[in-house]
């Protein structure tokens, strides 16, 4: 299993990160991307991915993040030049939690895709009630060329299927486990096996039954075994599909994979 997207660098972890990783080893849980959502924290992203040959980092700012550095294309560039880097990206467009003029959110939103095009790395999409004018940036700037991943997916399945036609993977959190989540689960049935990620977005949304407590990447095998058996096909078969999913995707980790 590879943990395609967690925060286990925030606070959240500070006093047992050392056992959360050994609980994620146990766990079977092979690899972990830890995304960075401003320019501040970063450092701290990077420093963790460099501690472990297992953990890996993004370069990004997400788009709840206002009144932070904005992020250039040549800036993000940079960032992704370290090897440890393999995605651009917490990025896209959140229109639920902030309101009123949200240009800012749009155009940071392009200057990640035209990053991740100009450096050949996958991107790493957030969006929430704002699918139409995502969808919309993803196609006026290209981002067919670089491809990523729709994390987190709670959207209906036009979303999801207009995501995969531009080459975008589909990553499922705890929230798939989710009693209320049956539309969600719809569109999972729908998906094509080779499109599927799976993530933890640790320390938020712990599946069941580990809803409420904090997450942490070894709790990623309760998503899988939901999905797996949602899906009928065996766990095993599923996780070895959604590990080879996201070597295809990050390349660099293909890579490190490989060697």
């Amino acid at each position: 299993m590879i943990d395609s997207h967690c925060h286990i660098d925030f606070d959240d972890f500070s006093e047992d990160r050392a056992a959360v990783l050994e609980r994620m080893h146990a766990a079977g849980v092979k690899h972990a991307i830890c995304i960075s959502v401003n320019l501040a924290d970063f450092p701290r992203v990077l420093a963790l991915a460099r501690s472990r040959p297992n953990l890996w980092a993004t370069a990004g700012v997400h788009p709840d993040y206002q009144d932070v550095e904005e992020p250039t294309p040549e800036g993000l560039c940079r960032l992704a030049s370290d090897p440890k880097v393999i995605a651009i990206g917490e990025t896209g467009l959140d229109y639920f939690r902030l309101k009123g003029d949200l240009s800012w959110q749009r155009e940071r939103f392009r200057n990640h895709i035209r990053a991740a095009k100009q450096v050949g790395l996958p991107l790493v999409i957030h969006t929430r009630a704002a699918s139409a004018d995502t969808l919309g940036i993803m196609r006026e700037e290209g981002a067919s060329s670089c491809g990523g991943v729709m994390h987190c997916f709670t959207e209906d399945w036009e979303t999801a299927s207009a995501a995969l036609d531009m080459g975008f993977y589909i990553s499922f959190s705890g929230i798939v486990t989710f009693k209320s989540a049956e539309s969600l689960r719809e569109v999972a049935r729908k998906l094509p096996l080779d499109r599927i990620l799976i993530e933890t977005d640790a320390p938020y949304l712990a599946p069941v039954p580990h809803r409420g407590k904090r997450n942490e990447p070894a709790m990623l095998a309760a998503t899988a075994n939901f999905l797996a058996e949602l899906l009928s096909i065996k766990r095993e078969a599923f996780i070895e599909l959604t590990t080879a999913n996201c070597y295809c995707l990050f390349n660099r980790l293909q890579k490190s994979y490989e060697h």
